[in-house]
C-alpha cells in the first residue's frame, strides 16, 4: 500500500469513529482534510498519523491523537471571523485546521523551535490567518482578547476561571481539568454572561499545564 493510499484509508477509518460518536461536524472534516496531517506528524510514524494514539514530536513533547483533536475541535464549534487562542502549539497541526474556519487563530507555545517549524508549515500552506508566538501563556493573552474561542493542550487542576474571563460573551473554550498525574475530563465551557455553562466531553490524559519559556529550545 502506498503512502496516498493509506493516508486515505486513514482519513476514512477516523471519520467513521468519528460518527460513531455522532460527530458529523461538515467543515471540521473538510479542515482536517485540507491540512495534510503527514506533513505536521509525519516523521517516524508515517503510519500511525490517523491513529487515536499520543506520537513523540520535538522537544520531548507529544501530539494527541486525531481524535482528542477532533472532538475538542467540534466542540468549539469554530466559524469564520472568530478569533481564536490555542495555548500548546506543537507541531501546528490544530491552529492550521482552526485558521480554515476561524478569522484569526493566535497559538502559544514554550518552545522557540515548535513556534518556527509550525510557522514555515504555515507559510507554506499559505495560511495567513494563523500566528505562532514563544510564549509564557500560563495565564491566557488577555493582552490580545477577548477570544470568541480558547483550546488548550495541557491540563489544569481546577476550573480556570482566569482563561475563561478571557472568554467574549458566548466564547467557548476547551480544556482538560483534573490531577497532572491522573485521567483528567475535556471539558467544554461556554460563557453565558457572568457563568460558565460546563460540559464533559470525555476522558484523556494529558501533561500540567507548564509555566515559562524554554531557555534552550
Amino acid at each position: 500500500m502506498n503512502a496516498s493510499q493509506a493516508d486515505r484509508e486513514g482519513f476514512a477509518a477516523f471519520l467513521l469513529r468519528m460518527r460513531a460518536l455522532g460527530i458529523d461536524n461538515k467543515p471540521l472534516f473538510e479542515a482536517i482534510e485540507a491540512t495534510p496531517r503527514a506533513d505536521f506528524v509525519g516523521g517516524a510514524w508515517p503510519d500511525a498519523i490517523w491513529l487515536n494514539r499520543m506520537l513523540p514530536i520535538a522537544c520531548g513533547e507529544a501530539i494527541e491523537g486525531i481524535d482528542i483533536q477532533a472532538r475538542a475541535l467540534a466542540a468549539l464549534d469554530i466559524h469564520e471571523g472568530h478569533r481564536v487562542l490555542e495555548i500548546g502549539t506543537g507541531t501546528g497541526f490544530t491552529a492550521a485546521v482552526m485558521a480554515c474556519m476561524a478569522g484569526r487563530v493566535l497559538t502559544f507555545d514554550r518552545y522557540k523551535r515548535l513556534r518556527d517549524e509550525a510557522t514555515q508549515r504555515f507559510q507554506a500552506l499559505g495560511l495567513t490567518n494563523a500566528f505562532a508566538k514563544q510564549a509564557d501563556a500560563a495565564q491566557g493573552a488577555a493582552a490580545d482578547g477577548p477570544f470568541d474561542r480558547i483550546v488548550v493542550w495541557a491540563a489544569f487542576d481546577a476550573m480556570p476561571r482566569g482563561f475563561a474571563d478571557q472568554l467574549a460573551t458566548g466564547g467557548v473554550m476547551v480544556a482538560p481539568i483534573g490531577e497532572a498525574e491522573g485521567e483528567q475530563v475535556l471539558v467544554k465551557l461556554t460563557k453565558l454572561g457572568s457563568r460558565f455553562e460546563r460540559e464533559d466531553l470525555c476522558a484523556v490524559r494529558l501533561q500540567p499545564l507548564a509555566s515559562g519559556v524554554a531557555a534552550v529550545l
